[in-house]
């Protein structure tokens, strides 16, 4: 059972990981083992991700989300394959935590005061005296 928050928690068998070899340069070590480490997580599957939070994690998974609806995420930065496997699974919590918080209420639209209304006209009126005082004395 793996905690997300309070109120979600992961069965093991909904996260399937697998090691794969890493990409890139490394001489030897990277050529022969498989060090990076490839998580799957059926998100339209998953029994334990509430709707909205499904909805959500859809939106912020983004281009790592298959046509299926499987979540792959891939950590190949560390030398083992422990370490893969857990910032694999440390990455996954995160946006599975990030899709659990619901989204900011959206915001109301406010009108400008009257007073605020007066003082930015009286500003522009001012300003607009100051600049026609700058030109050349006028003779009508």
């Amino acid at each position: 059972m793996i905690e997300v928050t309070a109120s979600i928690a992961l069965q093991d068998d909904e996260v399937v990981w697998k090691a794969v070899r890493a990409s890139g340069p490394g001489g030897q070590h990277v050529n022969k083992t498989s060090t990076a480490v490839e998580v799957r997580f059926d998100v339209r599957g998953s029994p334990s991700l509430p709707e909205p939070v499904r909805a959500r994690l859809y939106r912020l998974a983004g281009n790592r989300l298959t046509q299926e609806g499987v979540l792959v995420l891939v950590a190949q930065t560390r030398r083992s394959q422990e370490l893969n496997r857990q910032e694999a699974v440390e990455r996954l919590l995160e946006l599975i935590r990030k899709a659990a918080e619901p989204p900011p209420p959206p915001r109301k639209k406010t009108k400008p005061t009257y007073a605020s209304k007066l003082r930015r006209l009286e500003g522009k009126a001012k300003r607009s005296s100051v600049k026609s005082m700058r030109g050349k004395p006028r003779f009508d």
